[in-house]
């Protein structure tokens, strides 16, 4: 319970205290997971910005190829990889200075979590924030 409710906080925290989401794995493919939960981000008042090789503009959002590219601060990074490619988008974020990193539904690598959370960032795990935003957010 206590585990839950620790998780719980972060998620409110995360989803409260946050504008602008780096979301990894994001394209024009509007059958992908990445590309209706961009859009309830959106819809929430959150600025998405597309990471993906191509780069294509989503939802009205000028993408970039990878996390070190966007030109500006990024609050949250929304991972939508195979959870074996995970870490390494985690250490990236760390390394833009990210406040948060978020594992999607079904991406799970405990060892990148605890070096996100050694870095002093939130971390979320096996997560939705279009789940999440309905059932904790106040605003």
């Amino acid at each position: 319970m206590t585990r839950t409710l620790r998780a719980d906080e972060t998620i409110r925290r995360v989803l409260q205290d946050t504008t602008t989401w780096a979301v990894v794995g994001l394209s024009t493919n509007t059958a992908r997971a990445a590309y209706s939960v961009a859009r309830v981000l959106q819809q929430h008042g959150k600025r998405i910005v597309p990471v993906h090789p191509s780069a294509p503009t989503v939802h009205g959002e000028q993408g970039y190829a990878s996390l070190a590219e966007i030109p500006f601060p990024v609050d949250v990074v929304d991972v939508f990889v195979r959870s074996e490619l995970a870490g390494t988008i985690a250490d990236q974020a760390v390394e833009i200075g990210a406040r948060a990193v978020w594992f999607q539904l079904g991406v799970i690598d405990s060892d990148a979590a605890d070096r996100v959370r050694d870095a002093g960032l939130d971390m979320v795990v096996d997560r939705c924030p279009a789940v999440e935003l309905p059932r904790l957010a106040t605003s």
